[in-house]
């Protein structure tokens, strides 16, 4: 079946990919392989030399961007976006090397500004050109410059009005708002009221929409509302090309799982969160633990990850009054690091979304990402046509 048309939003002509979808930095879960299929999706259009290479007056943003830089750019496939949180940075390096021995389209890569390790991540992501950088939890000071220097784009993840701003005055290049109903920390607020709040506010940034969206009705929905792409984490993450343990794969796809079965709050790392529904996760989430216990985890966590106890103390003490919230964000780590990587629902607990309760099967990144465009399409037309039938005929046409 061939592939479905490029679609031309701010997003799409922002980043240079053929689809407004973007599999977002999701640890231990958006590896190079993951990444490279949502940027690798869908046919290579007729632009494409006889090498497999775009022709020159097709090159992503700017030509200097891609100078000795080993990838070529084009117009194809979504934006995967690599999780850099659980990385050092010369796993990052090699991460991003690989994920360019995969695919020469755009893809990106996730900077946790909390995590104790972002600012090295970041400079290896600059000092490789990387054409999207995504900061979250955190701002962009710093890093929007340097990164625009080369021709990148700065994607910025927000969550309410105050910190789109913030956002924006350090650099972002465009938005990503994570609503209430998104894996992990989304905001209070639902994709469908944050959406057209932060379109109006801000009419000239191009926004990406994640929390809720799973297939093509959503992203023609979000379109409407005023995004120009969306990001599907728990969508993508149950996926073939996926590391998330099959274990955790064929619990959120099974026919019982349900919207309802999450649960929010933030109590498990910090800050707001959505979690599967587990035994684990309603006793970490019905109260806070006591900081002993929280900082104990923390460190072991940090050492787990190769992270020593010097580098941990002086982000701890320079943050006092956010001391137990980063600690809890630690501590997580291991919850986190059983259910995603040993699908280990027992003893961790699982990032997931409301639309859980929409993801029902486990297929190809390019089978999803076909699937997805041929949806919002249909849903595209059924609405022009509802409105355009209740032009003509004087009422709203009946589609129930």
């Amino acid at each position: 079946m061939a592939a479905v048309p490029a679609v031309r939003t701010r997003i799409t002509s922002l980043f240079r990919c053929r689809y407004p979808l973007l599999c977002p930095g999701m640890s231990w879960i958006s590896s190079p392989e993951l990444v490279a299929a949502v940027s690798n999706a869908g046919e290579r259009p007729s632009f494409w030399d006889g090498l497999g290479r775009p022709r020159p007056d097709q090159r992503l943003l700017r030509a200097e961007w891609w100078n000795g830089a080993g990838a070529h750019g084009g117009d194809v496939g979504g934006v995967g976006i690599l999780a850099t949180g659980p990385l050092t940075a010369a796993e990052t390096r090699d991460s991003i090397r690989r994920i360019r021995s995969l695919t020469d389209m755009p893809f990106g890569v996730g900077i946790t500004l909390l995590m104790p390790r972002s600012r090295e991540n970041a400079d290896a992501a600059i000092d490789e050109r990387v054409p999207i950088v995504n900061v979250s939890l955190g701002r962009a000071d710093g890093i929007s410059d340097r990164v625009r220097d080369y021709g990148g784009v700065i994607l910025a993840t927000v969550t309410n009005a105050r910190h789109a701003e913030a956002a924006i005055e350090s650099g972002a290049d465009a938005l990503m708002l994570t609503g209430h109903e998104a894996a992990a920390h989304g905001g209070d607020v639902t994709s469908l009221v944050l959406i057209p709040a932060i379109s109006n506010r801000y009419p000239d940034v191009p926004i990406v929409a994640a929390g809720g969206f799973a297939d093509g009705r959503g992203l023609a929905a979000a379109i409407a509302l005023g995004a120009d792409g969306v990001a599907m984490g728990s969508r993508f993450a149950v996926t073939t090309e996926s590391p998330l343990a099959i274990r955790t794969k064929v619990a959120i796809s099974s026919p019982t799982s349900t919207e309802t079965e999450t649960l929010y709050g933030k109590n498990f790392d910090g800050i707001p969160a959505r979690v599967l529904r587990t035994e684990t996760s309603s006793r970490l989430m019905g109260r806070p633990a006591p900081f002993p216990s929280v900082a104990y985890r923390a460190f072991g966590a940090a050492r787990r990850m190769g992270i020593p106890l010097h580098r941990v103390l002086p982000g701890l003490l320079m943050q006092w009054d956010k001391m137990y919230t980063i600690a809890q964000f630690g501590a997580a780590t291991e919850y986190l690091m059983r259910a995603t990587v040993e699908g280990d629902h027992e003893g961790g607990v699982q990032f997931i979304g409301q639309c859980q309760g929409l993801i029902e099967d486990i297929p190809t990144v390019d089978d999803l990402v076909q699937r997805i465009m041929r949806e919002a399409a249909d849903a595209s037309s059924l609405s022009y046509e509802t409105f355009s039938d209740g032009e003509q005929n004087g009422a709203c046409r009946n589609v129930m």
